[in-house]
């Protein structure tokens, strides 16, 4: 297919004739479902190839081959045909395929990726013109599906400004800066327990690659990755990225990691490495706070997840993770308490601060990358303010954060020293006691100085303030606890 780089546009033009498309988020699903379709159809002809006796978990009549291909020949399905046989049969038998605990995970994923997937469009003409332009695909050309695997790219940033659907995109940028740092090794396993659309693992995937040097090592290398992913749209596209990464068998699943009680993760259940973005800003049911132990029992989705990765970590272990500015200034209870057991039983090392719009168009709310690791208590904490490239004021949609962006960054990460910018610390190193006793555990230094003010989207404005407020109320609480104890002590 020699207009790869047109290949979203195309789809783009025909679906926008769809009455049934309202929108992005609905065409890139759309778009969605019919690739990992035909990825996982070229996937199943590698393994026919190798295993004769390979038997596909998808009925025959329901195969990408014999339904979607267009053999020329004049007989392929369309219009109300084609439009009936996705809705009434495709659909239903997929979502149904019979799955069960010893049903293997290659062909387990058929049936969790449709399990509620959905076909919006109404015009069986206009699907037969979609479904062309995917099969022209040519996925078992190593070039082609190379080059088709950097298209997806572009497919997974639209995400980010396709509604809430955004949420499940970490800027690639960003996933390979950190994946770079934490340093992947061979034999190693990474997890990710919110993967959205699996960037974080094929970032670690990218650098591990760079070490396959034997059948051995490749076949490490194969088994190196863990995630889960509650929602089900961004799952499919996470599968699908690893299809298309040449994992036969991807360890995803389609589960909520805050529903299983973290006092019950023993050593089998813990990694190497831990890279994530966990999901920030939501709440989560107050029965979840229930599987965590209560003083670190939170109603804010991102604290939850940091008290899963301290107890998944292995002894040893590596971690970096994105976290919110809320999570650094809190004085909650349970921001507290995580602080403190992150300092006490873990080696923060480093905290990146990084400029607001590295997540616009989705959010400006500032973010930070916490480098920690499972090898002795905390000592001492460097942290790093990443300033705006020269002549840029901010990042967009359309001029994104790349990975040279980080650049100073890296410099600074191999020869470190405290940098001190018009009267404001850009990178200083601050002892535990200092962190703990003198500043009340917190983590908000080397911040950014606000020459002007900062114009907050609505929502984000809202969370800055509810974070601000939980902290001023901890903080009221604890100075009123601290004098009741003193009057309570003076009385006879």
């Amino acid at each position: 297919m020699s207009n790869l780089s047109g290949f979203v546009k195309r789809l783009r033009d025909i679906m926008r004739n769809d009455a049934g498309i309202n929108g992005d988020a609905q065409r890139i699903e759309q778009i969605a479902w019919m690739l990992f379709l035909k990825v996982y159809d070229s996937k199943e002809q590698d393994w026919e190839w190798d295993d004769d006796g390979y038997v596909s978990i998808i009925p025959d009549e329901c195969r990408w081959t014999n339904w979607a291909h267009d053999d020329k020949s004049g007989s392929a399905m369309t219009g109300d045909k084609l439009l009936n046989f996705v809705n009434n049969t495709l659909f239903p038998t997929l979502k149904h395929l019979p799955v069960d605990a010893t049903t293997p995970i290659k062909k387990a994923i058929v049936q969790t990726t449709f399990a509620d997937a959905n076909n919006y469009m109404k015009d069986g003409v206009l699907l037969r013109q979609v479904l062309n332009v995917i099969d022209e695909l040519d996925l078992g050309d190593y070039e082609e599906s190379h080059a088709f695997g950097e298209i997806y790219e572009t497919i997974l940033k639209e995400l980010q400004s396709a509604g809430s659907a955004g949420e499940f995109y970490t800027p690639r940028a960003v996933t390979d800066f950190m994946a770079q740092m934490i340093q992947p090794r061979i034999g190693e396993q990474m997890a990710d327990f919110a993967c959205g659309t699996g960037g974080f693992i094929t970032s670690w995937l990218k650098e591990l690659q760079k070490q396959v040097k034997s059948t051995a090592d490749a076949s490490k290398y194969g088994n190196s990755i863990y995630g889960i992913e509650k929602k089900q749209f961004p799952y499919m596209l996470c599968i699908t990225n690893l299809l298309l990464h040449g994992l036969d068998i991807p360890r995803v699943y389609h589960d909520n990691t805050l529903l299983r009680d973290v006092l019950d993760y023993t050593e089998d259940d813990q990694f190497d490495v831990i890279l994530m973005n966990p999901p920030y800003g939501g709440s989560e049911k107050a029965d979840v706070k229930n599987h965590f132990p209560g003083d670190l029992a939170s109603s804010e989705t991102a604290d939850l997840f940091m008290a899963v990765i301290m107890y998944r970590l292995k002894q040893n272990g590596r971690a970096a993770v994105i976290l919110p500015d809320g999570f650094l200034f809190g004085t909650d209870n349970a921001k507290l308490n995580l602080k403190k057991k992150l300092l006490s039983e873990f080696d923060l090392h480093t905290i990146i601060r990084m400029p607001g719009s590295v997540f616009s168009p989705y959010t400006s709310i500032t973010t930070n990358i916490l480098f920690f690791d499972r090898t002795k208590s905390t000592e001492e904490t460097w942290f790093y303010r990443l300033d705006m490239p020269e002549g840029r004021k901010h990042f967009s949609k359309t001029k994104p954060m790349e990975l040279k962006h980080f650049a100073p960054a890296v410099e600074w990460w191999n020869d470190r020293r405290e940098i001190t910018v018009d009267g404001f610390d850009k990178a200083k190193k601050f002892t535990v006691s200092e962190l703990v006793d003198d500043l009340g555990c917190n983590l908000d230094q080397c911040g950014y100085p606000h020459v002007e003010e900062e114009i907050l989207a609505p929502m984000d404005l809202i969370q800055r303030y509810q974070e601000e407020r939980a902290s001023l109320n901890a903080e009221i609480d604890r100075v009123l606890a601290e004098i009741t104890a003193l009057l309570g002590g003076g009385q006879e």
